[in-house]
């Protein structure tokens, strides 16, 4: 029986995010594609007698209670009979509140990594129910049909629309829009608000293109983070005996 989980928790960047509704909620109903990023949080999930205990490496992220991940532990341990508890080690490297999915991400791989410890337990169909009942992007699923022309490059890609909440956040937050027009002055592939923000993302054909934007841009009035576009979701589960 395993004791301990380790998974990675990928951010993700919406390639093109279009409103479709407000509901009553406060929540919209959206239409959008994602790429993932290397760029990626770390969680340790190991077994315990009851209940489910976080220990954050990096910022504060408020009450466990209300932490997404927490929220899917007990969703599948509830699930599974509450016949354990576990210990979530979170490494953040996702910077918080930046559109780029690291607590929906979280929420995602502490439903695989407990489910992992149950054995599996959890179809994985109902897994996507409680994916879904966390958040719109938990899943990260959505009828998005494209074919293969649409995803040929940046720049198709680019053609297929822009992020909706890009005139509203810019219009309210002029620093965030002068830093787009900043990071698309360094001549990227394809440049977006990440999300509702507060981050901007932009793509390069190489490296040596996104260093030399980000010495142009420098450090000083914004935080920089190289990172790559990554192909498939993280790999399987890596395992560890407990200690």
């Amino acid at each position: 029986m395993t004791d301990r989980v380790r998974i990675a928790a990928h951010a993700k960047v919406n390639l093109f995010l279009r409103i479709l509704a407000r509901e009553t909620s406060g929540y919209h109903q959206i239409e959008t594609a994602f790429t993932l990023l290397e760029l990626a949080d770390e969680l340790v999930v190991t077994r315990s007698a009851a209940g489910v205990e976080l220990q954050v490496d990096g910022p504060d992220l408020g009450p466990a209670e209300e932490n997404l991940a927490v929220r899917a532990a007990r969703a599948v341990l509830e699930a599974t009979g509450r016949k354990f508890g576990v210990r979530i080690e979170l490494t953040k490297r996702i910077p918080t509140r930046a559109g780029l999915g690291g607590g929906s991400s979280d929420a995602a791989a502490a439903l695989h990594a407990v489910n992992a410890l149950a054995d599996n337990a959890v179809p994985r169909h109902e897994l996507h129910h409680f994916a879904a009942k966390l958040g719109a992007d938990v899943p990260a699923r959505g009828p998005v049909v494209l074919d293969a022309a649409a995803l040929a490059s940046w720049g198709s890609i680019g053609r297929l629309g822009g992020n909706d909440f890009e005139v509203a956040v810019f219009g309210r937050h002029p620093p965030l829009r002068a830093l787009y027009e900043r990071l698309a002055a360094t001549r990227p592939l394809w440049v977006r608000l990440c999300g509702s923000g507060s981050a901007v993302a932009a793509v390069y054909k190489n490296e040596r293109d996104r260093d030399d934007a980000a010495s142009q841009l420098g450090a000083r009035d914004q935080r920089l983070l190289p990172t790559a576009t990554r192909a498939a979701p993280a790999e399987a589960l890596q395992l560890a005996a407990a200690q």
